[in-house]
């Protein structure tokens, strides 16, 4: 059902170090870039799905109260290096990995990126 994923950011760089490092954990990695926005993506997919950008309108970026994406974890092992590597690299905690009470296996955890954005990764795998 998804294309894609736009994330507004007022800072490309900042963003860029923090998504680097949390998209790594989960498979994902920088394949597009310019000087208005970053793709992200798996090797092999024809299609960056998740865009860091500076907002097209150029006013400032915001973020949505009750707005989250939610990312695919191939294991509870990469949602709390996902965790980890957010925090190290300017993002802010918003829920620490654990199960999370929607099925047996929904491990997740959340965080915010530098710009407020929350975000969070999910495994439902059970282990």
């Amino acid at each position: 059902m998804l294309l894609y994923i736009t994330i507004g950011s007022n800072d490309l760089f900042r963003s860029r170090l923090f998504y680097d490092a949390v998209l790594a954990e989960l498979g994902y990695k920088r394949q597009r870039e310019n000087i208005e926005e970053v793709g992200y993506a798996a090797d092999g997919d024809m299609r960056c799905r998740l865009w860091v950008v500076t907002p097209f309108n150029r006013k400032a970026a915001t973020i949505g109260n009750g707005s989250m994406v939610a990312l695919e974890a191939p294991s509870r092992a990469a949602v709390d290096a996902f965790h980890r590597a957010g925090l190290s690299h300017g993002g802010t905690d918003e829920g620490l990995p654990g199960l999370r009470p929607f099925h047996a296996d929904f491990y997740a955890a959340y965080l915010r990126d530098p710009d407020g954005n929350k975000i969070s990764a999910v495994c439902e795998r059970p282990e």
